[in-house]
């Protein structure tokens, strides 16, 4: 029997979804779908340079971790209970944009959310075929240390596979990719703190210094640029979205995603960032497997170090694919008609040039700015840090209105101003790391 409640929390009628919506954001998964997705978006490669960024902080930077996963996780749980509210009230919102819309007014989603959610998650997929071809490169480095083939090889190999990954339909369809990428990230993030304590307890480890070597203004930065990296490793940007493949009625579900998400988070975040530091200290690199080499020579077993990369590298094409979904979605909602079947010649041809294209593009500026890394730590001061500690926490105020008395009003409202504050730096932080490193760019560097 149906209740009235689960009525009221149907989907948007098809009719009233443009083609980006009805295509793409299909409403057919469970909440463990949803946590393969949120897993895939969260747990991805970029957790390997929470070594790096403890590093910078000593082992306070622990502390940070912790207090990051405890705010995004409240965080998200915020967002998912807004979004559960306007579906109760039959205003099912499927997008970041059209929460803003509904919540901030129109021009907010138009001109800040919309553009800012799109271009931090466009950013990713170039940042993931930058790391996808730099992992490539690693493995043949390791298996052909005299090898002559240029970083750019392997950038345009790896965004050749996402080219024909980027394919896929709908977000929805991407659930058994994420299933495995969910698999790959436990399985690479053990290999890592295997290796980190294997190298760590060996005759060959590397002398171990946990004092923050920087002083001055140059401490400060390193500070604040830690705690955007920590912020940035933590960073979604997609929750609505993926709350949109939820099969209605939605209520607990997300909470549920976000429990199994989260288990695979403190597994593997405080796994990698304690076992890299502990094993190489301020001398933890941007990536800790970078650590694993020196002077050529593996620390661990060759074919170790070669199976650790080669999860890395499959993991990061399905977080490719899952920060290609906003992209998608605006193609479609242009391109696509959404009154023809969705695998008619009228959609599927233009799916398949501007999802090509979108691709293109991506690789194209991978391969040009080998040092776009740098660049995504501007990206998640200005982007993740609005959308994942800023917005959730002024949507739920503005949404539930909670007494201005109450702890959750204050608590919001404080979480919000110091991430505010942090983004500010964090962004400044960003562009003097961009200006000290700019000595060493070109355009297709072999990095």
């Amino acid at each position: 029997m149906v209740t009235d409640k689960e009525n009221r929390d149907q989907a948007i009628p098809p009719a009233k979804l443009d083609a980006g919506s009805l295509f793409v954001l299909k409403s057919r998964g469970s909440w463990l779908h949803c946590g393969y997705h949120l897993t895939t978006a969260i747990v991805a490669p970029a957790l390997l340079s929470i070594p790096f960024a403890i590093g910078m902080l000593g082992w306070g930077g622990v502390v940070c971790l912790s207090m990051a996963a405890l705010v995004t996780f409240y965080s998200y749980n915020l967002l998912s209970l807004v979004l559960e509210d306007h579906a109760s009230r039959g205003r099912r919102q499927l997008h970041f944009r059209n929460m803003a819309h509904d919540i901030l007014g129109p021009g907010w989603g138009k001109y800040f959310v919309g553009p800012l959610q799109l271009g931090l998650c466009y950013g990713a997929v170039i940042a993931c075929t930058l790391l996808g071809g730099q992992s490539l490169k690693y493995i043949y480095l390791v298996s052909r240390p005299d090898g002559s083939m240029q970083l750019a090889n392997f950038v345009f190999m790896f965004g050749g596979v996402t080219l024909i990954m980027a394919q896929m339909p709908s977000f929805h369809s991407l659930r058994h990719i994420n299933l495995v990428s969910l698999l790959l990230c436990l399985a690479y993030c053990a290999c890592t703190t295997a290796g980190s304590i294997y190298i760590g307890k060996s005759s060959n480890a590397p002398p171990k210094n946990y004092n923050v070597t920087e002083v001055g203004i140059n401490r400060l930065f390193g500070t604040f640029n830690a705690i955007s990296i920590i912020a940035t490793t933590y960073g979604n940007g997609i929750i609505p979205e993926i709350q949109a493949t939820i099969a209605a009625p939605i209520q607990g579900k997300m909470f549920k995603g976000l429990l199994v998400c989260y288990s695979v988070v403190i597994t593997t975040f405080f796994s990698v960032g304690v076992s890299g530091y502990w094993a190489f200290g301020n001398q933890a690199m941007g990536s800790v497997l970078s650590n694993f080499l020196v002077d050529g020579r593996s620390l661990v077993p060759k074919w170790f170090l070669l199976m650790t990369n080669v999860f890395t590298l499959v993991q990061v094409s399905a977080v490719s694919l899952t920060y290609l979904q906003p992209t998608n979605v605006v193609i479609e909602r242009r391109f696509a008609d959404p009154k023809k079947d969705e695998f008619s010649a009228r959609n599927v041809v233009p799916r398949l040039i501007f999802r090509s294209f979108s691709v293109i593009i991506a690789t194209t500026i991978a391969a040009m700015l080998p040092f776009f890394g740098d660049i995504m730590a501007l990206f998640g001061a200005f982007g993740c840090i609005p959308l994942d500690f800023i917005l959730p926490m002024i949507f739920y105020n503005v949404t539930f209105k909670p007494s201005k008395r109450s702890l959750i009003f204050w608590g919001n409202t404080i979480i919000a101003v110091v991430s505010t504050v942090l983004s500010g730096i964090g962004a400044v932080a960003s562009v003097r790391q961009i200006i000290l490193d700019a000595k060493n760019y070109h355009l297709f560097a072999n990095m």
